[in-house]
């Protein structure tokens, strides 16, 4: 071997041993880097003729593990969105309260019942009546109150998906820019390891976002897959940009590909904190603001059932019920069993009965004989019965009793033979006695039947958002309510319905007994419907289709702030109904009494009766108690807080051994690393020591030419 070739080979080797040496190096100073993957320098042997010329560096690379990167990505998604969850849940578990605290929501209805027990010892005393009064006042308080405070958790959902969508844009710009850093540097065989390094640290940060697949491409970098295979940076043409739009039926978060085309991403992801929080706003916490609405919703109408059985002493001088939003035949037909009306004077004795057979469509003036009466007349011959003593007038969908000449009015509605339709008696159908009074629609039991006019003003048109069991919107359908001739109630279902121009190809709307409408999805598909945009209107109350039959999830949620006590009874506690009307009091004699504890009694065990509570959140229809469905609401709070907990101390254990088997791999090692320096120094030693040895050879053959 020549000189020449001996000073080559060793200057390779010095040059070898100083890449390790600089690889070593950096390795050492980022060995508590989070993130790093340690550098390892390939080298080879060169030739020249055959013959071994030294050595040469082949690349400088990272020590990444693609299958143990792929599971500490999936991990850390995992964690983020289980951490996301356990946040809100916790969150929510703290406003509720602890159910079994004095101070938790769940209790407030257990002290409306037992202010209302305490009441019905002592009926007469304001304190107690003030006291009831106050705690039903507090409980309806206390629900808006969590109903805004669910609104927050909803708003801190969407604000933090929102700083996380800007957040993954700006790692995809980033990551996409690193690879045209990363692909230069392999051309020229240059270190790229700085800027792979760089982006390895960047999608360890975007997994926690969202998940994701990477991808080795063959000119270096990477390529960012959505698990479905969506091209989020890397494809060549630039990175994807997401977008958060939250102006729907629901939030939707969209992406937009190099090529200018949008799609939906929500149902794409899997895991990650975008996913957690977009589950939990689009989902969960409606949801749970539903069961809440219907809870107190049922409260209301419970107390208001009984409220309307009973009469305040002395009753009062008219009896004005709710907006109906339906024009008084359509209301009264339908109805069965018998109600009364009396005109009672200040002392409680009956002035004019009027006994009313729905089943037998008669009407009976202080016992006297029956007339007929069909519901297109009952305002005219109740008005015919009542004479001078009183009237009855309908206005706008609400109807009202009033007595005459300082005389009050009350109904009795009680016994087997209660009149009755849409589960309701004939007083809380109109709600001319509710204790609790509310903003809008307490309850959705509207009574229509499929003959019945529809009430709609034709060519109203609500558009409905079809969202697929994956949460992502299908399509959007706009249905217009029918014009021709006298539409009913089944005109507007078919229209409803149509596979054409409405949902039938999703599901169909029905009605039940009770006249409340209901979408049931094609069995299998999982699809629910959310409301765009209603633009429909009642002919008597301009209620819209939506508000009027509960269709839109956000609407029925927001039904729990508009609950409060009836304001004149809130300002004198005496108009109470707490007596019961005696029909069966002799002529000249009191039929009420100051002193009748019935209706306190009644009202302190409306917790008690069974009542049908709609589908809300996760829980299907069931008929069970108040005090039942509210320990089921509380128990549904505590059970998704503790497993919201459970799974993320779990995803943050699995996330934790994830990145520990990694770190094995592909972290810094100092023992490794000091044993690679003692190997590289040696080396460089050595390759020091030959072009020494060729320098003193050289030097001895100059030396014997002279």
């Amino acid at each position: 071997m020549s000189l020449n070739a001996i000073t080559s080979s060793a200057i390779s080797g010095l040059r070898t041993a100083q890449a390790g040496l600089s690889a070593v190096s950096d390795n050492i100073a980022n060995v508590d880097t989070k993130g790093y993957v340690r550098k390892v320098v390939d080298q080879a042997s060169t030739s020249n003729g055959g013959q071994t010329s030294g050595v040469t560096v082949t690349q400088i690379r990272l020590a990444a593990d693609r299958f143990l990167q792929a599971s500490s990505l999936t991990a850390s998604a995992d964690a983020g969105s289980a951490t996301a969850a356990a946040s809100i849940w916790d969150q929510a578990q703290a406003m509720f309260g602890d159910p079994s605290s004095d101070t938790s929501f769940f209790s407030s209805l257990d002290q409306v019942f037992s202010a209302f027990s305490t009441l019905s010892t002592a009926p007469t005393s304001s304190a107690a009546r003030a006291g009831a009064l106050n705690q039903v006042s507090d409980f309806f308080s206390q629900a808006a109150s969590l109903s805004d405070q669910l609104q927050g958790l909803t708003n801190q959902a969407d604000s933090r998906i929102s700083g996380d969508v800007q957040t993954v844009n700006q790692l995809l710009q980033q990551i996409d820019g690193l690879n045209i850093q990363i692909s230069r540097g392999l051309v020229l065989s240059n270190d790229a390891t700085g800027p792979q390094n760089q982006q390895t640290q960047l999608i360890n940060q975007l997994s926690s976002l969202m998940d994701v697949k990477v991808v080795n491409l063959p000119q270096g970098g990477v390529s960012l897959l959505t698990t479905d295979g969506m091209v989020l940076t890397g494809g060549g043409h630039g990175p994807a940009q997401l977008s958060y739009d939250t102006s729907g039926a629901q939030a939707e978060l969209s992406i937009t590909g190099s090529n200018g085309q949008t799609q939906l991403l929500g149902s794409r992801l899997t895991s990650g904190e975008i996913k957690g929080y977009l589950d939990l706003r689009n989902t969960e916490l409606p949801g749970a603001a539903n069961q809440l609405s219907e809870l107190v919703s049922q409260t209301a109408d419970a107390l208001n059932a009984v409220h309307n059985d009973f009469s305040a002493v002395p009753a009062p001088s008219q009896l004005s019920g709710r907006a109906t939003g339906i024009d008084l035949p359509t209301a009264i037909g339908g109805f069965t069993g018998q109600t009364t009306v009396a005109i009672v004077n200040g002392a409680g004795v009956v002035q004019r009965r009027i006994d009313i057979d729905f089943s037998a469509g008669t009407m009976s003036v202080d016992g006297g004989p029956a007339s007929a009466f069909t519901p297109a007349t009952f305002q005219a011959n109740l008005n015919a019965g009542l004479g001078a003593f009183g009237s009855a007038s309908f206005t706008n969908g609400v109807l009202s009793l009033t007595a005459s000449a300082g005389n009050g009015v009350a109904v009795a509605d009680g016994g087997a033979a209660a009149s009755q339709k849409a589960g309701q008696n004939f007083s809380n159908f109109f709600g001319l006695n509710d204790l609790v009074t509310s903003t809008g629609a307490s309850n959705y039991r509207t009574g229509l039947t499929a003959t019945d006019p529809n009430g709609f003003v034709p060519g109203g048109k609500i558009t409905f958002s079809v969202i697929g069991a994956d949460g992502a919107r299908i399509t959007n359908v706009a249905v217009a309510v029918p014009g021709a001739g006298a539409p009913t109630m089944n005109d507007l279902l078919n229209a409803l319905n149509s596979p054409a121009s409405g949902v039938g190809l999703y599901g169909s709307f029905s009605l039940d007994a009770n006249g409340e409408m209901s979408f049931a999805p094609t069995a299998g598909s999982g699809v629910t419907l959310g409301v765009e945009q209603d633009l429909t209107s009642r002919t008597i109350g301009s209620q819209s289709m939506s508000s009027f039959f509960g269709l839109d999830p956000a609407a029925r949620s927001q039904r729990t702030a508009s609950f409060s006590v009836r304001a004149d009874i809130a300002q004198n506690p005496s108009l109470l109904a707490l007596a019961q009307l005696n029909l069966s009091a002799a002529a000249g004699t009191p039929a009420l009494g100051s002193g009748d504890a019935r209706g306190a009694d009644a009202l302190s065990q409306a917790g008690q009766g069974v009542i049908a509570f709609d589908a809300a959140g996760s829980t299907g229809k069931v008929t069970q108690t108040l005090t039942d469905y509210a320990a089921g609401v509380a128990g549904a709070i505590a059970r998704k807080a503790a497993a919201a907990d459970s799974a993320k101390t779990s995803a943050a254990a699995i996330a934790t051994e994830a990145d520990a088997r990694r770190s094995s791999v592909e972290g810094v090692n100092l023992d490794q690393e000091l044993l690679q320096l003692t190997t590289y120094q040696q080396a460089y030693n050595a390759s020091a020591r030959m072009i020494q040895a060729a320098k003193d050879m050289y030097d001895t053959l100059l030396n014997m030419t002279h």
